[in-house]
């Protein structure tokens, strides 16, 4: 793998792909907006308009033969420099599922580990006995895990990355929270106990889809002045969420906001969130 040499290092941490001819994509039934395909030929365009040279694509269904699909096309695909993936937490043999995901195709490219907690019923998902043992067995591999939460799990987060020392963690979407200035507290106050952890990294991503639709974009920028205050630019990564943030905003858009949200970095601040982040939580270009 070679790290991109032209110009700064700007990377969208956060994006997704998906080929409805080769698997369902049943959360997007109802979502006309994203009901189809996309391809990274679909996103390369939006990259090359924002100078941005490398990614990581994130999984979107728990069926393990998505992560070795998206690992063969990180191989074969320059600018896809790392993908997070999934395996079953719970399995009692996940050291060795994760051990055979990176003796596959491309499995140098796993940087990371995501499960969609955020459909969990459960709030406390994440301090199950069995999870933990995953989340141990992540840590050991070396590879980053991704927190998907939503609000209400962001407590249980916080124990997860307490009772798991040796791990490195990404907070998806900032939490997900409810954008009601009533709800702020309650999540800042926990985005800021994440934040005490020097182990734990956050992602400006995923916002836009958590506004109502009669909420303008600009609405969010409390939530992200926080994290910027409580992570530092140091650990905060920028993620567009493409294609999701398709069912309320275009990539421009997403790009637009997370300029105005660092206007007031100085340049090694923004080139932190725009790259330097990224590279160093998930290892980028190594």
């Amino acid at each position: 793998m070679t790290e991109p040499s032209i110009g700064p290092r700007r990377f969208d941490a956060h994006h997704h792909l998906w080929d409805l001819e080769v698997r369902d994509q049943d959360w997007t039934r109802d979502l006309p907006a994203i009901r189809r395909s996309f391809s990274f030929d679909d996103l390369r365009p939006h990259l090359a308009d924002h100078r941005i040279n490398g990614t990581v694509v994130v999984q979107t269904v728990a069926v393990a033969e998505e992560t070795p699909e998206l690992l063969a096309l990180a191989a074969a695909t320059p600018e896809i420099l790392g993908v997070v993936g999934w395996v079953d937490l719970t399995a009692a043999d996940v050291a060795d599922r994760l051990a055979g995901l990176r003796e596959g195709p491309g499995g140098d490219l796993l940087v990371g580990i995501r499960h969609l907690v955020q459909s969990e019923p459960d709030p406390e998902w994440l301090l199950r006995e069995d999870v933990l043992r995953g989340l141990t067995a992540v840590a050991d591999a070396g590879l980053v895990y991704d927190l998907l939460v939503r609000q209400p799990q962001l407590r249980a987060a916080v124990g997860a990355v307490e009772q798991v020392p040796g791990g490195c963690w990404v907070l998806d979407h900032v939490g997900k929270p409810v954008i009601d200035p009533a709800a702020f507290d309650e999540w800042a106050g926990h985005v800021a106990a994440l934040a005490r952890h020097d182990s734990v990294a956050c992602k400006l991503s995923g916002l836009v889809t958590e506004l109502a639709p009669d909420q303008p974009i600009e609405a969010v920028l409390p939530w992200a002045a926080h994290v910027i205050d409580v992570f530092g630019a140091a650990r905060t990564m920028i993620g567009s969420d493409w294609p999701v943030c398709l069912l309320r905003s275009s990539y421009d858009e997403v790009v637009d906001l997370a300029d105005t949200v660092l206007a007031g970095l100085d340049d090694t601040g923004r080139a932190d969130v725009w790259g330097g982040t990224a590279a160093r939580v998930y290892g980028l270009g190594s």
